[in-house]
Formats: structure tokens, sequence, C-alpha cells
């Protein structure tokens, strides 16, 4: 028999090589899809009792003759015969899946096709391809051939006796990488790991004990042993009930996904509906780096266990990409060659569901059990907090669940609940509007001074250290009502939290005038001296404080850092902010009995030193005193000593 395929247009083969797919590689996919499709089907036919005869061994074989510029896909499947071969392969799209779902739609067995396209993407890294098949019906084998255009040849085959069908590829010029070894078996492994027939691609070496041979010690020999490659598991993990599962499996199958990473996963939440979508799946929870570099493209989606595409924007919320694991639906709809996902209701139905599974796997880790001291949440709080702060900042509904098992941490490590928090604090840290005060530190070491002096006026400082902490800062200023945030170094501890009552000024206003010119003419040199005059700005402030308190101390406004923080963070908009100069203030204590002997300094140069020690010493305690400056200091210390 000879004939022309039933398309459209003379030039679909250039279509299907250039366009219908992105990406060549993905035709091994395709084929063994179809292997496995024509497997499930015999079973299903078997388990209806329509087929009574034995399955045998229904392990799907790829071979590799690279004399021959041959790659063959055998399975022992459904097989075709001559009408349908006519059908699905002759008429271009017409999907063999499609009419068979249909018939069995009550199947328990998972189909991969619906396009009926799969097996023409052979065509993209072939120029020959050959169909021997034989049907499980008592009728003649058949075998087809076409060399890339609309002609081809089908007649009986009486060499073909095996029930099933061999996809035999004569490789094309311009793509003999798929004649090697290595890169057949790397896609392999890629596309098909966990397809739910076993796939056979030709042997590998073991290492097993000698049944003849023993060393020394009358142990047996470690001989090398060759035996069929099996390059998929058929049953991953995620198909199996998490009742079955152990912490140990859970990390184990963690390992098998992801085989260069060699941290263990925090927790996992492992997904498992039937209503009303289909999704299976297990999500990990890596160690989130402080960096905030998610570590995308660690879910792979898969379609009845076939990998599809690890790019699943669209499937997970966009906060959860930092997550690791594999998801598994066949109701999330896919292009003709299922690599790139549609955009509709089913996807963000499975979006909204896994976010929800999400938090409440969350709220339920931050339930402390009876006898223990700290939550699993609290214990896990630190790896993943910046996770949850990404999460509460780009999903409205995430964030209202987690508003309540968000942890603030305190300098000290303590945990606690945002509602818990708010009781403890508001006490203290009401200030004179009936607002309450959140103190925070962003580094405890280099904040360490400013955070004791807030402990000594009995003040409670959390530790705010993520890279999105400005960002969520400001989310839970609007969240929460009469609340602010305030770093401990963005003022003098007595007006972080203001409250009605003031400290006494003992220097009068004429002595006021007369001392900040001095101290802001020191500031202005210092700046000028400095390495093409790049010092962060400083901006002179008297205040009245207790005398204890430092001469001189270094502040930064908390809008303008806070800003700042938030450009660089995330661009944009807010590009002016970030843009800004560094700049603080150098608040002057005009209570401290060395800032009257300033003024009491007749002599220039060393009321000019003694400012000069006194400015250092607060740039120091901040660790903005450095290089030139910083030498200048230690001269200028000894010589005063």
């Amino acid at each position: 028999m000879q004939g022309k395929l039933n398309v459209q247009t003379e030039n679909i083969f250039p279509v299907i090589k250039k366009f219908l797919y992105s990406d060549h590689e993905i035709f091994l996919r395709e084929l063994i899809s179809n292997a496995v499709d024509a497997t499930q089907k015999l079973k299903t036919l078997s388990t209806r009792g329509e087929f009574q005869g034995d399955l045998g061994d229904l392990t799907i074989e790829v071979k590799l003759d690279p004399k021959k510029k041959t790659l063959t896909v055998s399975d022992r499947g459904i097989g075709m015969t001559a009408d349908e071969v006519e059908r699905y392969i002759n008429q271009i799209a017409f999907s063999g899946v499609t009419d068979f779902m249909e018939k069995y739609k009550d199947s328990h067995e998972q189909l991969i096709g619906h396009f009926g396209l799969g097996f023409y993407s052979a065509f993209m890294v072939a120029d020959k391809v050959e169909v021997l098949t034989k049907s499980w019906k008592d009728e003649p084998a058949q075998h087809w051939s076409c060399e890339g255009n609309p002609e081809f040849t089908m007649e009986e085959d009486k060499k073909h006796t095996d029930r099933g069908t061999d996809i035999v590829l004569h490789i094309a010029d311009d793509c003999k990488e798929f004649l090697e070894e290595h890169t057949v078996l790397q896609l392999l492994k890629k596309y098909c790991r966990f397809m739910p027939v076993a796939i056979r691609f030709g042997e590998e070496t073991i290492w097993v004990d000698s049944e003849t041979e023993c060393d020394k010690d009358g142990k047996p020999k470690r001989v090398e042993k060759k035996q069929p490659r099996i390059v998929n598991d058929p049953d991953p993990a995620w198909k199996k009930s998490p009742s079955s599962l152990t912490d140990e499996d859970y990390k184990k199958f963690y390992h098998e996904l992801f085989p260069m990473n060699f941290e263990e996963p925090l927790f996992q939440i492992h997904l498992n509906v039937d209503y009303p979508f289909n999704l299976t799946g297990i999500l990990y929870f890596p160690k989130v780096r402080k960096t905030i570099d998610p570590n995308r493209n660690k879910i792979q989606l898969y379609c009845n266990q076939v990998f599809v595409t690890d790019q699943v924007e669209g499937v997970v919320p966009d906060y959860l990409m930092l997550l690791h694991g594999v998801l598994d639906s066949p109701d999330i709809p896919l292009n003709v060659s299922r690599s790139y996902l549609q955009s509709d209701g089913n996807v963000k139905k499975i979006s909204q569901h896994i976010s929800k599974k999400v938090a409440d796997k969350l709220e339920e880790m931050s339930k402390k059990k009876e006898g223990e001291e700290k939550s699993a949440l609290e214990d896990k709080w630190d790896d993943i907090k910046i996770f949850v702060q990404y999460g509460m900042l780009t999903d409205e509904k995430f964030c209202e669940r987690a508003m309540k098992f968000y942890l603030l941490k305190g300098v000290d490590g303590s945990y606690y609940t945002l509602d818990s928090y708010r009781e403890k604090i508001k006490a203290l840290q009401t200030d004179k509007d009936k607002t309450v005060c959140y103190l925070y530190a962003s580094n405890a070491e280099e904040e360490h001074a400013y955070i004791e002096k807030a402990k000594a006026k009995g003040y409670d400082v959390l530790l705010m250290d993520s890279p999105l902490e400005s960002h969520f800062i400001n989310l839970l200023e609007q969240k929460i009502e009469k609340t602010r945030f305030v770093r401990v170094d963005s003022d003098t501890v007595e007006k972080l939290i203001p409250h009605d009552d003031s400290i006494p000024e003992k220097l009068s206003k004429e002595e006021q005038e007369k001392l900040k010119p001095i101290v802001e003419e020191v500031v202005g040199t210092q700046r000028a001296a400095s390495a093409e005059g790049k010092a962060p700005e400083f901006t002179v402030q008297l205040e009245s404080l207790e005398e204890s308190d430092a001469p001189m101390q270094v502040t930064q406004s908390e809008f303008m850092r806070r800003y700042r923080e938030m450009a660089q963070t995330s661009g944009g908009g807010m590009g002016f902010y970030g843009e800004l100069p560094e700049s603080y203030n150098l608040v002057v204590n005009i209570n401290h009995p060395l800032i009257g002997r300033v003024l009491a300094e007749t002599d220039t140069e060393k009321q000019k030193d003694l400012v000069h020690q006194l400015t250092d010493l607060a740039l120091l305690a901040n660790g903005l005193l450095k290089g030139e400056a910083l030498s200048r200091f230690l001269k200028r210390s000894v010589d005063m000593i």
C-alpha cells in the first residue's frame, strides 16, 4: 500500500521540525509516552477481561545502533491493526488515546497522550521513521515507513510476530548527538525516570559478591556483573500513601530528585487530591539563604508521571517557587508539545490549593504539643522566615492565614506570635499617641550598644535581619492598627518611644547656638578629608539627654533608611530613594560633662581635637570610622593620653 498522509499542508514536516515543539530533545519523551499508553491500554483490557492472553514482560526497551544510525523504542503493548495505523498515524493529530479514554473513561490506568502529534516529533531528529506493529487482536502485523514527507508506505509484515510496536528512527545527519549513549541516557533520566512502566536501556555494571571466589580472609570477592539497566522508578514516593512513608523515605526521595543537593530538607508536604481536580506531589521546604536568591526551577511538573517542565509559574504561586519537589496532575492543561502551561481556571484552583496546603502545614506546626518547650515551627523558623515573609508580601490570602502563626524573634532568642508579642510590650512601649512601638535591631552585634540602652529602659527588642525586613515592616504597620516599628539606632533611646516627659537642658540657648557650629565645622572637615569626599553625610542635632548617656551618638532616620533599603531590594518606582546618599544624625548630648568641657575650652585647637575625638568615638561605635580617619583617631588618642 502507498498513500499520502491526510494533512492540510504539504509543509507539515518543516512545521513539526521547527515550530511545533519547543525543544527537539522531547521526541524521546513523546515516543516513550506513546509506548507507556499502549502498555497501559493492554493492562486495562486485561483487567476488564477483554484480553485473556499472557501479558508477559511489559518492559519498554530503548535500543541504540550507532552503526545503522538508528534509535528504536519497543513496547509489548496493545499494538495496532492496519485500520488503526491508517486512523491514528496517517491522519495526523487524531489521537488514539482520545478514543480509548472515551470508551474506557472509568479505567484506573492513567493514559498520557491527548493530541495525536507526539509520534510525529520523531521527524524532528529523524529523516526516516519506521513503525513495525502487531495488534493484540488476531490480525496481521504492519510495517509503515515514511521519509519526512507526506508520502508513506505500509504493508503486511510477516516477520513481526510479537505483540506490540517498534518505532525505528533513522537519525538525521544534523542530529547525530542522539546516537550517543550518554545523550540518550541523560534524556531518559530527565523525562522518563518516573514513568509508570519499566524502561530498559542497555546494560549497567554493578558490584556483587562472587559465588565462587574468596579473598585471603575467606570473604567473597567483589566482582563486576552486567545487568539490564532500568532507567526509571515506576512507583515514585508521591504516588504512595503518606501513611506508608517514613521521614527517611521522604529524604531518600528528595535526594533522588536532587542528587546534587547535599543538604537535608527541613520538612515536606505530601499532596493527594482527587476532587475537584487531581493533584499529587511532594513539596519540600529547603533552608532559604538570607541572600534571598530564590533557587527556582526546583519544582518538577509531571503529567501521569511524565516529566513536563520545571518552569511552573502559574501552577505554583510565586513565593512557593522557593520550594523544591514534584507535582503531578493530569488536570493541568498543556499545549500539544506538553512544554508550556496554558492559563485557565483549573490551574488557578490548583495554585490556590497548594497555597492553602502550605498555610495549613505551617499553622499545624505552630501549635505546641504537650510537654514541648518549642513548637515545630519555632524549631525551623530561622530557616523558613524569609519564605513566609515572601509569601505574605506577595499573596494576600496566604498573608491573612500567616498573621495567625507568623513569629517574631527577640534578640534573646525568644519567639512570639504577633498577638502575644503585642500583649507583652503594649504597657511599656505605647507612645504618647497611643501607638505601640516595636523596637528592633537588624544586626544584634553591630547594634549592641543601642540594644543595651533600650533594655536598660525596660524595653524589649526584636531581631529583624532578613533582606525583606523593610518591606515586611511596612506590611505589618498596615495590617496591625496603631503600630510603629523603630530600629534601635534610629534615634536616642529617649525619643524611640516618645512620651510627654522631657529632661531639663543644662546648656542655655546661647550656649547651644555657640556649640553647634563648632561641631558642624569638625564634621564638615572630616567629610572633606575623606577619600573623594565620599564619607556619609551627618546632620548635627543638639538634644537634652541623661548625663549617663554618651556625649555623642550616631542615629539614622527610620524613614529614610527603610525606604533606601526597600529601593535597593525592589527597584522600580522607588529608585529615587535608592539614589539618595547615606545620611546620619550626629546627636550631641548637651547634658554630658564633656560637652560642657568643649564649651569651656579656650584653646581653639584643643577644642577641635576634643570634638574630633568625641565624634570619632560615636562613629567608631557604629562601625563608620574607617581608613585614614581611623588612623588619625588612633594617633590622636595616643597623643591625648
